[in-house]
């Protein structure tokens, strides 16, 4: 799961098909992700102290991350996303498609700098 908070994603299935927005939240545990204005629902809320008024509250819903595909910044199209090292060691999410960084997943480790596979 490579997706992460704040990641602009395209819908490729569903109601919502389609749409990009921000990814919110991820749960890793389940799978799913909250995409701001996706698969949204209303909830009937009772007049209570915290909601004086009451009314209809709009809330947005979990979708799959089987759903949700990235969108690169370099090549603007919904691509998947691969993991690669780095010479120094650092691992790093890219685009499949045009080889753009989509930002560090961990800090470098000696054991995968180049320095480290030369030795073997």
């Amino acid at each position: 799961m490579l997706i992460r908070t704040g990641d602009t994603v395209e819908v490729i299935a569903g109601d919502d098909r389609g749409t990009r927005s921000r990814v919110l939240r991820v749960d890793r545990a389940v799978g799913k992700a909250v995409v701001e204005g996706v698969n949204g629902v209303k909830k009937h809320i009772r007049r209570s102290q915290k909601y004086p008024q009451g009314g209809v509250l709009k809330k947005d819903m979990p979708v799959q991350l089987s759903n949700l595909q990235f969108v690169c910044p370099g090549c603007h199209g919904a691509v998947r996303l691969g993991a690669r090292f780095l010479d120094d060691g650092i691992k790093e999410r890219f685009c499949k498609k045009c080889g753009a960084s989509a930002g560090q997943i961990a800090p470098a480790k000696k054991a995968h700098s180049a320095a480290a596979s030369k030795k073997k």
